[in-house]
């Protein structure tokens, strides 16, 4: 008898419906009993191939068996009560029941804790007619539960076996660039969903600049663009992100791009000795535009509950011509009043960004800047905990990734060369393919193409695709999902695994147009 393209045989039809072929090939009926008395036929499998998601399970012990897929009756079951989320949202998008805290039967997929070490790490069992994922914290066994997802939309059967799977890079992230251009909420929701499905656990927002402010705020609303987020729509964000065991990391960016901010507050502007304004740069030697700032960062880190911050500090304009000091002269004067006789105006801007961080280490976060706002300078140093967000080498007095790697710090991979998409793409930046991010581009290349040595891999904490919106109109948001899609999911593949992948670029694209 033929159900559901298995084949089965007499006394085992109760059991079919939870019953199909694993990929591995079709069964096989022998049927000669083991004594050779008389027929008694049975079922055979092949061993089970290696599920194709993306990214790709880092290793898959086959077996011979059936497979599993969602059959009438099936549910989805847990064992610890903080698995709720993941359990109900897996029962939804497979169509099953969600049975809560209930011992598993036949078909079921069950959900629990065990082990320990890597919180994402999962292993997926499928065997019996039944899928155990478990793992040593929530987001782990959530990742399992994506697998899971992908081989059954991908192929409709999970094959039999053992998947074992853990990331590479405790770091995986999206940046999307909101102040610059308006993005929806319902875009960024989806945009969420899409990056809980490729195992990302970041998600950026760079939402104040020169060009818009765009989130709502109750310290200063004179500084809000008239298109923006209000805080009750970025909770959904932040809460639907935490679902999905997804990080939002905010920014405000300073003392660098604040348009915005000094659009509302003219006296903060930064003017030189000639009256040349340099745009978005505040003028840090005014006490008001220290206390603006950290009106809205305290403000923020309570809409922002997220272990980590983005401090920006990058492309401060006081610091991009030949003599800052006699250019700036209020900006050395106020140097040497804080830090003494031998400080300039690159200390003044150092300690600037480390009293932003103190700021946010009072709400316990863990901080980073922009590589090009860590200068070389004579007496402050940036605060050792600050991570440095590394995206350029181009700027004036530019260093290596060797050079903050060397002196202990922990790194992020921003690589504009692979991992940027600025809309218009001005200067020299272009649209950035998925073929050369999955075959050229790992965590260890942090600027331009060159790898650094692999004995800094604790150091590089990850990788983060970010979305800059320079030319806010040279695409519709629409435009900007279809334009990083497969860029997106070769970043997640390079970050879970950053070796070489078993699949070519055209098997991978194959790959990602049938699972969606």
């Amino acid at each position: 008898m033929l159900l559901g393209g298995g084949i089965v045989v007499a006394g085992a039809i109760a059991a079919a419906v939870a019953l199909w072929p694993s990929g591995g090939g079709s069964p096989s009926r022998n049927s000669v009993s083991p004594s050779g008395a008389s027929p008694s036929p049975t079922v055979t499998y092949p061993l089970s191939q290696t599920p194709r998601t993306i990214p790709a399970v880092r290793e898959h012990v086959p077996a011979r068996g059936p497979g599993w897929r969602p059959a009438p009756g099936a549910r989805v079951v847990v064992g610890n009560a903080s698995l709720d989320d993941e359990g109900r949202l897996l029962a939804g998008e497979l169509g099953m029941t969600y049975a809560g805290r209930t011992a598993a039967r036949d078909g079921d997929v069950e959900l629990g804790l065990a082990g320990s070490g890597d919180q994402e790490s999962y292993t997926m069992t499928v065997q019996n007619r039944r899928v155990r994922i478990t793992g040593p914290g929530d987001a782990g066994v959530f990742y399992g539960t994506r697998t899971l997802k992908q081989e059954v939309h991908g192929g409709g059967t999970a094959p039999e076996g053992v998947v074992r799977d853990a990331p590479a890079e405790p770091r995986r992230g999206f940046m999307i660039d909101i102040a610059r251009k308006y993005y929806t909420a319902g875009w960024i929701e989806d945009r969420v969903r899409e990056l809980g499905d490729l195992k990302y656990n970041e998600l950026g927002l760079h939402f104040s600049d020169d060009q818009g402010f765009r989130i709502e705020s109750s310290s200063h609303p004179e500084i809000v663009s008239q298109r923006h987020l209000s805080k009750a729509e970025v909770k959904r964000i932040v809460d639907l992100a935490a679902s999905r065991h997804i990080t939002v990391v905010p920014e405000i960016d300073s003392p660098g791009h604040l348009g915005a901010v000094i659009a509302a507050h003219p006296d903060l502007q930064l003017r030189s000795v000639s009256g040349a304004a340099p745009r978005g740069a505040l003028d840090i030697s005014k006490p008001a535009a220290a206390k603006i700032v950290d009106d809205l960062l305290d403000e923020f880190a309570g809409v922002f509950p997220g272990a980590y911050w983005h401090l920006g500090g990058d492309e401060y304009r006081a610091l991009t011509v030949s003599n800052p000091a006699a250019s700036y002269p209020q900006l050395a004067a106020a140097a040497r009043a804080k830090y003494g006789a031998n400080a300039g105006v690159a200390d003044l801007a150092t300690g600037w960004l480390n009293d932003r961080a103190d700021v946010m280490r009072g709400h316990s976060r863990t901080t980073r800047a922009w590589n090009d706002g860590f200068y070389r300078t004579s007496v402050v140093q940036p605060a050792k905990d600050l991570e440095v967000a590394y995206w350029t080498g181009k700027e004036l007095g530019a260093r290596q990734p060797a050079e903050y790697l060397g002196a202990g710090r922990k790194v992020i991979n921003y690589n504009d060369e692979f991992l940027y998409y600025v809309l218009g793409q001005p200067q020299t930046f272009v649209y950035p393919t998925g073929q050369r991010i999955y075959e050229r581009w790992n965590p260890r290349v942090l600027r331009g193409t060159t790898e650094v040595p692999a004995r800094y891999d604790g150091q590089i904490l990850g990788g983060v695709f970010a979305v800059w919106s320079d030319r806010a109109y040279a695409q519709t948001q629409d435009q900007v999902a279809a334009g990083i899609r497969m860029p997106l999911r070769a970043t997640a593949q390079k970050l879970w695994d950053p070796r070489t992948p078993a699949l070519s670029w055209t098997q991978f694209l194959q790959l990602a147009n049938r699972l969606g």
